[in-house]
């Protein structure tokens, strides 16, 4: 008798190949039998007219804070990830000097939109060293498995001190201890290495993410710890300078350490590169033997802007400004008065000094980038569906239109304005890049940037946009599930998941296309010290399972924990026995 057999579903093996009817037999974590089921299972899921598939694996996300203190690693488990790699774009938590703790916070927050607050009172920092913070994470149940990067703004701030917060240039004793850092990280079981090289990138007081300025023989010196460890994946995300020749040191680093190097790749108005160019010059590395990968997000990295959320079109009134730091019921009540809203309406915008003075113009008016986020709302809207369209369907202004939407649903109501990878005004562009091997579905930032997106549900967004929905071209259901399975899974060395085989990883969903959507977002404020994040739940998932433990039934937490901290590559002999 098997501990529990999926039976006469549609698997979709992960391996893009041709989907297929079946059962599958899962016994102690691992799946044992795929195909024709005859025994018996403790427990047994009807999987008619549903389709079977690995769990998702997530591979960028800012969990470093929240995985010290929750287990369910919400809101990616909600969307059928079973697998995070956190520390990515060059920010986290280890290693860290006691007096370093609220430089790495205030760094944290300002990067990825976390509630300082909220890390402040979460995190109980039992841990120096990198290794110290990997058998924290391990202190913790879990209901998904966890990686993590070492990042190269704490390793920097605690080889460096204050020269390293301050991105002034190491001295190759520096960049020696750093790379010995990072290679102790590794043989810990850490599976990368990242940094940042975005002027995006900044802390909450505004300055840039140590190691944003780096050389090439400081990235170069830190990254061969890779190559002296034998394993892990340099990751950055970076503007692309053509001074900096990035693509020149990344494949200079990923051929001679043998390691993958991957980046972000985005249509981005800091990247001096077009994405096109982006593409091009990592192919021609690639063709000279390195083995650099593209990160790519599958829809425009949008703001999702609110009243209550971090950012919204009327932030810079004066009228705001004043009411600003006061409980929301009061705040509420100003926004509901007529005469506010016409003082605040009439007001022109008082912008800060910035080096990103061109976009905060946009946030506050640029009505024909930002869309209404309905009940059903599009991912992918088109120029009539903007504010700008709508308010002069309406007859009233983009401003009166926009402030009307935003004090929907007692004020809840919210806007969408991708700021990133949305310059054609749709996403043509990604239809290529999702049948090239050396892509890989990514950029989901689950955890972070709390106040302002939440594309932890880019999974969900894969089946519901571009496999089922999407009015263009989309792309073919076992397509999509090997990038976001197998492919994401192969790219750090997690051989062990990714497949519906024999030998492999019971993480499992079951999956009802027909029903499968994206929720409502909202506002919560449930992180330590009432800290708030945006969230969105998904229809369709009948069951999420990990490691052989149901952990999620039609959407619901079953708070049990099959999840561990990952050290490491994780292989399979595929030695399992049949049933």
């Amino acid at each position: 008798m098997h501990d529990l057999v999926i039976r006469g579903g549609t698997i979709v093996d992960g391996t893009g190949g041709p989907s297929f009817k079946g059962d599958v037999a899962i016994d102690g974590g691992l799946i044992t039998a795929v195909g024709k089921v005859d025994a018996k299972g403790r427990e047994e899921i009807d999987a008619t007219d549903r389709i079977v598939t690995p769990g998702f694996v997530d591979v960028h996300t800012h969990y470093d804070g929240q995985a010290t203190w929750d287990p369910e690693m919400a809101p990616s488990s909600w969307h059928g990830v079973t697998t995070v790699v956190m520390g990515n774009c060059g920010v986290g938590f280890a290693p860290a000097k006691p007096d370093k703790h609220d430089w790495l916070i205030g760094l944290m927050e300002g990067v990825e939109d976390i509630p300082g607050t909220a890390l402040a009172e979460g995190m109980t920092w039992d841990w120096e060293t990198f290794p110290e913070y990997l058998d924290a994470l391990e202190r913790l149940p879990r209901t998904v498995d966890v990686g993590t990067h070492v990042p190269h703004g704490a390793v920097r701030a605690y080889v460096m001190g204050e020269r390293g917060a301050n991105n002034e240039p190491p001295t190759e004793t520096d960049i020696a201890q750093m790379s010995r850092i990072v290679e102790d990280g590794l043989r810990a079981g850490a599976l990368g290495f990242s940094t940042s090289r975005t002027v995006l990138h900044k802390s909450v007081d505004g300055v840039l993410v140590p190691g944003t300025t780096a050389t090439k023989e400081e990235l170069l010196g830190i990254g061969r710890a890779m190559g002296r460890v034998g394993y892990g994946v340099f990751e950055m995300a970076s503007d692309l300078k053509r001074e900096w020749n990035e693509f020149e040191w990344m494949g200079e680093l990923s051929r001679e350490t043998g390691m993958p190097v991957t980046f972000a790749a985005l249509q981005s108005i800091a990247k001096e590169l077009p994405l096109v160019e982006q593409i091009a010059n990592m192919r021609a590395e690639n063709a000279k033997g390195a083995h650099i990968v593209a990160q790519i997000a599958l829809r425009g990295n949008g703001i999702v802007m609110a009243w209550r959320g971090t950012v919204h079109p009327f932030r810079f009134k004066p009228a705001w400004v004043e009411i600003e730091g006061l409980p929301w019921e009061q705040q509420l009540a100003h926004l509901k008065d007529p005469a506010f809203k016409a003082r605040m309406l009439s007001e022109a915008n008082v912008f800060p000094e910035s080096d990103i003075a061109e976009l905060l113009k946009i946030v506050a008016g640029g009505w024909f980038i930002q869309f209404e986020m309905d009940p059903d709302f599009n991912y992918e809207p088109t120029q009539a569906e903007s504010i700008m369209a709508r308010a002069a369907a309406a007859g009233v202004s983009g401003d009166e239109y926009a402030y009307d939407l935003l004090m929907r649903d007692e004020g809840k109501g919210f806007i969408y304005f991708p700021i990133l990878n949305y310059a054609d005004g749709n996403l043509d562009f990604l239809e290529e890049l999702q049948h090239a091997d050396d892509t890989v579905n990514s950029l989901s930032d689950g955890g972070a940037h709390c106040g302002t997106i939440c594309d932890a549900a880019s999974p969900t967004f894969m089946l519901q946009h571009w496999v089922r929905d999407r009015k263009k071209a989309r792309i073919g259901l076992e397509n999509a599930i090997k990038r976001q399975c197998r492919d994401t899974a192969l790219l750090y060395h997690l051989e062990d998941r990714g497949l519906i085989a024999p030998g492999y990883l019971a993480d499992v969903n079951v999956i009802d296309m027909n029903k499968v959507k994206l929720g409502k977002p909202w506002l919560a404020f449930d992180l330590p010290a009432g800290g708030k994040r945006l969230l969105q739940k998904a229809e369709g998932y009948d069951y999420t399972i990990k490691s052989g433990q149901v952990t999620f039934r039609n959407g619901e937490y079953l708070g049990v924990h099959p999840g561990v901290v990952l050290r490491g590559p994780q292989t399979t002999e595929l030695a399992m026995a049949a049933e």
